[in-house]
């Protein structure tokens, strides 16, 4: 199960890292910088459906992306086209990314970004912070049932002034991010076990979840139609990585997005 594969090297390059720069040391230089205003999770709550727009060159499940990858024009273009937020991938192995890129395209752009990793320790979240992130990724499915691991992360990320996406794939895992506080639960459209994509995933797991609380879809989006979908049942933003990468001009892309977010306003 490559889940568990991910967690596993997480937990390796976790211990690496420790061994560079101990716990103690990067929580204090974390916890010394200032929190900063939470504006990832005011850039998902301005009105209408908000665009985070990612960053990677590989994937589990295709291979690679983007055999270029110039992720500082990348990520300069979607500043340019005014996307509400950035995505960057920091998993080495099999995403390719690092966290060198991230904190070259944090020095590039000023717009919210968001650390995509596979958290499995309080470390990767202090290390967030210093790299320059905004919000860090929480995944449900690699904290297992206890309340109290998703309650601390969330704790942590709230004494640093980051804001936490917590990622969930089904009803138990909504219930339990939104025991543990959760603000923003995301809804991955993409099956970790298998790769499978079902659109109709965040549509049925939407009810569950306040309006209090920001609600954003992950995976599947491929071009403007998916937008009206997701307009449709009431999603705060959408979370999209490969479209974009792929296409031969993202910022036409991003430009439909908007045109169709512009008419479900209206």
């Amino acid at each position: 199960m490559i889940l568990k594969q991910l967690a596993l090297h997480s937990k390796e390059r976790v211990q690496n890292s420790k061994a560079q720069l101990p716990f103690e040391a990067i929580k204090d230089r974390a916890l010394s910088l200032a929190k900063g205003q939470p504006i990832f999770e005011q850039a998902l709550a301005k009105g209408g459906l908000s665009i985070i727009a990612e960053i990677k060159k590989a994937s589990p499940s295709k291979g690679i992306i983007s055999q270029n990858f110039p992720y500082l024009e990348i990520a300069k273009n979607y500043q340019a086209n005014q996307v509400d937020a950035i995505s960057v991938l920091t998993e080495p192995k099999w995403f390719l990314g690092s966290k060198a890129i991230f904190e070259e395209v944090r020095q590039a752009v000023d717009l919210p970004l968001l650390r995509k990793d596979f958290t499995v320790d309080p470390y990767q979240i202090y290390e967030a912070k210093i790299m320059g992130a905004n919000a860090v990724l929480i995944i449900c499915s690699l904290l297992g049932r206890d309340p109290g691991q998703l309650e601390n992360y969330l704790s942590i990320c709230n004494d640093l002034g980051l804001s936490a996406l917590v990622e969930t794939h089904n009803l138990e895992e909504i219930d339990l991010a939104l025991a543990s506080g959760a603000k923003i639960i995301g809804v991955n459209n993409r099956n970790l076990k298998d790769f499978s994509v079902d659109f109709n995933h965040a549509a049925e797991l939407r009810s569950r979840i306040p309006d209090s609380v920001l609600f954003v879809a992950e995976s599947g989006v491929r071009g403007p139609e998916d937008i009206a979908s997701l307009n449709e049942i009431g999603a705060d933003a959408v979370l999209v990585g490969e479209a974009l990468m792929r296409h031969s001009d993202p910022s036409a892309l991003i430009q439909a997005f908007r045109k169709v977010n512009h008419h479900a306003q209206a």
